[in-house]
Parts: C-alpha cells; sequence; structure tokens
C-alpha cells in the first residue's frame, strides 16, 4: 500500500490546540502553526479502521488492559529493536508527561535532587518542581550546531542528594539520538552513584538511520535494574488526544514500586480508544512509518536546505530523529520576546520560543516540520520575506 503525505487536511472544527487557538496562544489568528509536537497526518489506516470499529458499539464503559495490546507492543519492541521485553514488566499511563510525574513520586523523596539535560522539553522542569524536588541543570554542550551530553560537568553536579536523572531519549528538541557508547557512558555513571535513570523515549521510533536507537533498558541488566523507560504510540502514529503511553520496567520491583505510585495518584485507566489505537498500530503501522520517515527525512533536508541558502542569519541543522527542528535565530540578535514578535508580526509563523527550553534555548525556536510539504514551503517562505523586509 502506498501513502501520500502531501495532503492537506483542514483541522479546523476538530478541536485542534495546533490549529484553533492561535488567538490565545500567540495573539492573532493570521498565524501559520508549527509548534506543538502533534502531525498534520493522518494515522495508519488499520487505526482508523480499529477505533471505528469499537466506536460502533454504543456503550463505552471502563476498559481493562488486554494481553492483546500488551503483545503488540512487546511485539513491536523486539521487531523495532530486538529486544524481548516480558510483557509483565509493562504498564501504562495516560501520558509520558504524567508517567515521569509518578515515576519521581516511585523512585525520589521531596527534597532530592533530580538532574536534567538543557536545552530540553520544558515538562522535565516543571515534574520536578511539581514534586517538590530540585532541579539540576547538566547542559547539553553544542559546537556548530551538535549537541553532545557533557560528562564531566555531570560527575561535577553529582552529590550524595542526587537520586536520579531524567533523560531524553531521542532528545527533544535537538534532535540527537545518543548512541550505544554514550549510553553506556551514561549507564556507568548513574549505576556507580547510585542515580535512578528515567528515560523518556517516546520519540524512539522516529529515527532517520535505521536500528540507531538504542532503549536504555536494553545496555545491560545492570541499566535495566535501575531504570523506567516511557515510549507511546503517540508521536509515532499522531495520536497524542487518545492519552495511551506505556511504561517498561527494569525488573518486577521497579514494575511495583511504580504501579503503586500510579495506583496512590489514582491511575487506574488509559483511554478505551487508545487501547484500540495503540494494539493496531504497533500490530499494522510499520509500513506506514516506514514511509512517514521518509517523508520527515526529505521535509528535515528541505527545511536545512531552504534556511541554509535563503534565509541569511538562520540556520537548523538537519536532526537525526524526532519531527522537531531546532532553529538558531541568535544571528539576529534579538531578545527572545523580540524574536516571538517578530515572528508571529511578521512572518507570521507559530513556532515554539526556545527560552522554556533552558537558559541554552535562548535566541532559538523549535519548529515541528511533520505536516505537508506545501505547508513548510509556506511557513519557509514566510520567514525569508519577513527576513528581507517584504
Amino acid at each position: 500500500m502506498s501513502y501520500s503525505f502531501d495532503e492537506v487536511i483542514d483541522r479546523r472544527g476538530t478541536n485542534s490546540i495546533k490549529w484553533e487557538y492561535n488567538k490565545e496562544i500567540f495573539g492573532s489568528d493570521d498565524v501559520l502553526p508549527l509548534w506543538v509536537a502533534d502531525m498534520d497526518f493522518a494515522c495508519p489506516p488499520a487505526v482508523s479502521e480499529a477505533i471505528a470499529a469499537r466506536a460502533k458499539h454504543p456503550i463505552y464503559g471502563y476498559p481493562g488492559k488486554p494481553k492483546a495490546m500488551h503483545r503488540a507492543v512487546t511485539g513491536w519492541l523486539d521487531r523495532r529493536f530486538g529486544v524481548k521485553v516480558r510483557p509483565q514488566l509493562v504498564s501504562t499511563v495516560p501520558g509520558v508527561v504524567t508517567g515521569i510525574h509518578l515515576a519521581i513520586d516511585a523512585f525520589t523523596k521531596p527534597g532530592d535532587h533530580i538532574i536534567v539535560q538543557p536545552p530540553v522539553y520544558p515538562p522535565f522542569f516543571s515534574a520536578v518542581k511539581n514534586r517538590g524536588r530540585h532541579v539540576v541543570e547538566n547542559p547539553l554542550k553544542e559546537q556548530d550546531g551538535r549537541y553532545e551530553m557533557d560528562f564531566e560537568d555531570l560527575m561535577n553536579k553529582i552529590d550524595a542528594r542526587t537520586r536520579m536523572i531524567i533523560l531524553c531519549s531521542p532528545h527533544n528538541p535537538v534532535g540527537r539520538v545518543w548512541t550505544a557508547e554514550e549510553l553506556h557512558k551514561l549507564a556507568a555513571i548513574c549505576i556507580k552513584h547510585d542515580i535512578f535513570v528515567v528515560s523518556d523515549e517516546i520519540h524512539s521510533d522516529l529515527v532517520y538511520e535505521k536500528g540507531a536507537h538504542t532503549p536504555f533498558y536494553s545496555l545491560s541488566e545492570e541499566a535495566a535494574a535501575q531504570s523506567l523507560t516511557f515510549i507511546s504510540p503517540s508521536k509515532t502514529f499522531n495520536l497524542a488526544g487518545l492519552f495511551s503511553s506505556i511504561a517498561i520496567a527494569g525488573d518486577e520491583r521497579i514494575h511495583r514500586e511504580f504501579t503503586n505510585a500510579a495506583a496512590k495518584s489514582g491511575f487506574f485507566h488509559i483511554n478505551l480508544f487508545g487501547i484500540e489505537a495503540m494494539t493496531a498500530a504497533y500490530r499494522e503501522g510499520e509500513a506506514w512509518l516506514e514511509a512517514l520517515l521518509k517523508y520527515l527525512d526529505k521535509n528535515a533536508e528541505f527545511v536545512h536546505s531552504f534556511l541554509q541558502d535563503r534565509v541569511p542569519g538562520v540556520k537548523m541543522e538537519k536532526p537525526e530523529g524526532t519531527y522537531l527542528g531546532w532553529m538558531d535565530f541568535r544571528q539576529f540578535g534579538m531578545s527572545d520576546p523580540d524574536l516571538k514578535k517578530w515572528l508571529v508580526e511578521k512572518a507570521k509563523v507559530g513556532l515554539n520560543a526556545g527560552d522554556p527550553f533552558g537558559k541554552a534555548g535562548k535566541g532559538f525556536q523549535r519548529i515541528n516540520f511533520a505536516c505537508p510539504r506545501s505547508i513548510l514551503e509556506d511557513a519557509m517562505e514566510r520567514i525569508e520575506k519577513a527576513r528581507n523586509g517584504v
């Protein structure tokens, strides 16, 4: 079956936060939104069919967690990453951010130190603060647009109160897919200092070099035994509104402590239709994903080349994973509020401001390039015209 990602699907009238709330978010309805991380593509046909089939039954009561769903998840992990995960180590959460909050409750105490690696997904900061823990920043090192972990700084930041690190793998927003060597080095440090690893791998399927992503729990038995990993079909198959994600525990103790924390917080269920969608996606969505990855790869190359050739002072390195680009506007010399104003009022493009990702995000904007090429071309041409004062 062939899939077309060029079709422009009008999302207005569907309560899309991306397309129907520009006035509230940007102060203007006349903005092309390329910010929040959902895609402007139809999800795989098998998913739509599974949801429609379940919707035909007119009662939508509390769902269970069927074995078919667990088999679909573990089968996917085996096929995509060559890792066999026992179904009894898999649990469900409504979302990865919810899961991170629960993991913080399960494996740390108020006042503990938790490491994050900015520039990074803003909810990492708020999850730590919301649970009464202390954020310790271990900023990534940047060299000519490429980011690496700063292990020397990490070692300097660890003290007796350090209990956890939240890893973003692949990394949002810089697009790095951490190598097995980098992850082994991180794991060795965490094992030595008894630091629990929460690995957000929600973008793990969205990697452009086949086989490049290494799940943290697959590194070694020791690494698995002090880690909890989150995945979700939400980014991979564009199912974010169905609020269904997966937690993979390294062993029975971690699984038990995490699910106990979830139960104490009242997170017993995930979405009825999310279960159907997840099962169908992980069973039948692979061909669709392979076609999607080729399209996204070309979109990333388009943005990179367009900026390089036609918009002086703006750069975006091509990411190794995710459908998010980290656009560098630092040569503009603008403050972040002025840059946001320029993009909204002059270019009429809505991106994610870089400063919420941490101090290292100042002067950057995050773009979501998971959209039909015609929309992306429109956005780039708007930025070009604004840059040229047209």
